[in-house]
C-alpha cells in the first residue's frame, strides 16, 4: 500500500511539473500582440503577407518553441536559424514568453493540409 502511495504522489507530481512548464495561451497571446507578429504573420495567423513567410497557426508548439529558440541563437549557434527579420525579432523574447507565443499559436485553428 506504501509503494502505491508512493507512486501516485510521483505520478502527480510528474504531471503538475509537466503542467508547469507548458505555456500560457492567454499570455501568450498578448506576447504575439506585444510584439507585432500579425504583421508579417498575418491577423489569423495564417495569411502572411509574403508567400514565403510561415503560417503559424495550429503549428505544434513544440515546434514553435524550438524555431524561436533556434533564431535567437542565429546562424552562428549551435542548432541555430539564421534569419535577420526573426533572429531580431527572437532576440529580446524571454524563455516564458517563447513558451507563451508557442502555446497560442499551437492553439489556434491552422489551414495546413498534409497530403498524401
Amino acid at each position: 500500500m506504501k509503494k502505491m502511495i508512493a507512486l501516485l504522489v510521483t505520478l502527480v507530481a510528474g504531471l503538475v511539473a509537466v503542467n508547469a512548464q507548458a505555456g500560457n495561451v492567454e499570455a501568450g497571446k498578448a506576447a504575439t500582440q506585444k510584439y507585432n507578429c500579425a504583421s508579417c504573420h498575418g491577423a489569423d495567423f495564417n495569411s502572411p503577407i509574403d508567400p514565403s513567410y510561415p503560417k503559424l497557426a495550429g503549428q505544434p508548439a513544440d515546434y514553435l518553441e524550438h524555431a524561436l529558440v533556434a533564431y535567437q541563437r542565429g546562424a552562428s549557434g549551435s542548432n541555430g536559424r539564421g534569419n535577420a527579420i526573426m533572429g531580431g525579432m527572437a532576440k529580446p523574447l524571454s524563455r516564458s514568453e517563447i513558451s507563451d507565443i508557442a502555446a497560442y499559436l499551437g492553439s489556434l485553428q491552422g489551414s495546413l493540409v498534409v497530403r498524401k
